[in-house]
């Protein structure tokens, strides 16, 4: 029987057929390869009311806290008159309110975020210090 004109370029060395498909598997580990993933190691979320006087402030505080003491984070701000499906989903009943997904465990902070020391322990930044018993 005759061989088709170019089998043997269509081979790979382990005798497979090369198609120009790839796996699933190949396509991940060459994505791998090529562009290292990078994850934020905080993954926060702003719920806010508008442009109110309580949202800036919240907004201009988180900032604040995010620059100084959080060396990667992802922040997003969301507006929950424009998007209320977004605060119903995460159950939002007061804002503004910072959602802190990751790292776990999830953390909900309500208010203006001005007790910047109460957040940071509340994110795991800072242990809690127990008052000191004098006797």
């Amino acid at each position: 029987m005759a061989k088709p004109k170019n089998e043997d370029e269509n081979l790979d060395g382990k005798g497979r057929l090369r198609t120009k498909l790839r796996t699933a598997t190949e396509a991940f580990e060459e994505a791998l390869n090529v562009t290292p993933l990078k994850r934020a190691k905080y993954i926060l979320r702003l719920y806010v009311t508008g442009s109110s006087e309580r949202s800036l402030k919240a907004v201009y505080n988180l900032k604040k806290i995010c620059d100084e003491h959080l060396p990667d984070y992802d922040l997003q701000v969301i507006d929950i008159y424009e998007n209320p499906a977004a605060a119903r989903e995460e159950q939002i009943i007061a804002a503004p309110t910072l959602v802190k997904k990751l790292p776990r465990p999830l953390r909900k902070f309500v208010g203006d975020l001005s007790n910047t020391q109460k957040i940071l322990v509340g994110l795991d930044i800072y242990k809690r210090q127990e008052p000191k018993m004098n006797m």
